[in-house]
């Protein structure tokens, strides 16, 4: 079943070279990607796909397109392109870090160190956090951080590995320490975003941005936090971070729906549209496989994860994949984006593309993302 579904999804990412030319892939509208061009948070998926599809099928296609959104990425670090965010890490992990750890691009590899020391322009030393968005004192976003900065802070916990410097990781883990201890609820779900007064970088409280209410648990936020605890446990071996990863991704899979893939968000009052959000459902599968890669089997949980990571990738590539349908350009059906702020709404969503073929490409061949430096010889 994955192989099949990884060859189907490679052959719409290579059809979609043409299709797209020098844009991006964002999300789906009325079953077509809407194309922007190298300014929003979600580029890098484009690149990440384009990657991956090279390591498994060695195109050169796919290698020649990869190369050039790096060329991209470049220009927009130079230009400095809408980058006064946290969302550095999804950007230029998965194109000039990818293109490191595919080729020992040594030209990339900078690139993506200079890339780490823009996003260490977010860091708030008062309230010892990453600010979301927004400029640094700003009245409405300042404060804020949001739980998907976990997938952002590979990209540093890496600089540090490569430069010897402390620096970048000594924050990563502080912000992975502080999203632990506030966003994740007791009963093991989680808020979207939560607020530190700016000065003293004391609590104020917890509430939502995408998800349906302050008190309510975003389904693709409990998903970053599934894979983004597993990555800083890989990197620093606090076993808080597994613990947390493990008891996220059980909560997820006691909430699945009956067909294995969640709606937008966990507590939905009935009269509120039940849209799915596949691009959730894709992000724990891979962050599940990265979560049992840490656990002994031995593990009371590891049954169950593995047995709940069988039944989401199941159900998306039989129920949700878009694969031999001939025409299409995104790889998963049905996700989310901002459904209260009435954004894309059940169609693709590129980064659900990217960690579904991420997820089919880790259990198939044992080709990871590009989150961390691989273990192995270059050629």
């Amino acid at each position: 079943m994955w192989e099949t579904a990884i060859e189907g999804a490679i052959a719409t990412i290579a059809s979609n070279i043409d299709r797209f030319g020098d844009s991006y892939p964002h999300v789906g509208e009325g079953s077509r990607y809407t194309r922007i061009e190298n300014n929003d948070w979600t580029n890098g998926f484009w690149s990440g796909l384009l990657w991956l599809g090279y390591e498994y099928s060695g195109d050169e296609r796919l290698r020649e397109a990869a190369r050039k959104t790096t060329a991209s990425f470049r220009q927009r670090l130079k230009d400095n392109v809408v980058l006064d965010h946290h969302d550095i890490g999804f950007l230029y992990s998965l194109s000039a870090k990818a293109e490191w750890i595919v080729e020992g691009s040594e030209t990339a590899k900078e690139l993506a160190l200079a890339a780490a020391d823009v996003m260490m322009k977010r860091w708030r030393k008062a309230g010892g956090y990453f600010q979301a968005w927004g400029p640094e004192g700003d009245p409405v976003e300042g404060g804020r951080i949001i739980i998907d900065c976990l997938l952002n802070l590979p990209l540093l916990y890496w600089a540090s590995e490569q430069t010897g410097n402390p620096v970048y990781k000594e924050a990563a883990k502080a912000q992975a320490e502080k999203s632990r201890r506030y966003l994740v609820r007791g009963d093991d779900s989680s808020y979207h975003t939560f607020f530190f007064d700016q000065r003293t970088g004391e609590p104020v409280g917890g509430a939502t941005h995408q998800g349906f209410g302050n008190g309510s648990t975003w389904t693709r936020g409990q998903a970053w936090g599934i894979y983004g605890f597993a990555l800083s446990y890989r990197y620093t071996r606090d076993p808080l971070f597994l613990e947390t990863s493990k008891r996220m991704a059980v909560y997820f899979l006691e909430h699945l729906p009956e067909d294995g893939v969640v709606y937008w968000d966990f507590h939905l009052p009935e009269e509120q549209p039940k849209y799915r959000d596949s691009s959730a459902s894709a992000i724990a599968a891979a962050g599940l496989v990265e979560l049992l890669s840490h656990l002994d089997q031995k593990d009371t949980a590891f049954k169950d994860l593995r047995d709940g990571l069988q039944y989401t990738m199941e159900a998306l590539v039989s129920k949700y994949s878009t694969n031999g349908d001939g025409t299409e350009e995104g790889l998963l059906k049905h996700g989310s984006y901002h459904v209260r702020g009435g954004l894309a709404p059940d169609d693709y969503m590129i980064w659900g593309d990217y960690f579904y073929l991420e997820a089919l490409l880790r259990l198939e061949r044992g080709i990871d993302g590009y989150w961390y430096e691989r273990n192995r010889e270059r050629d």
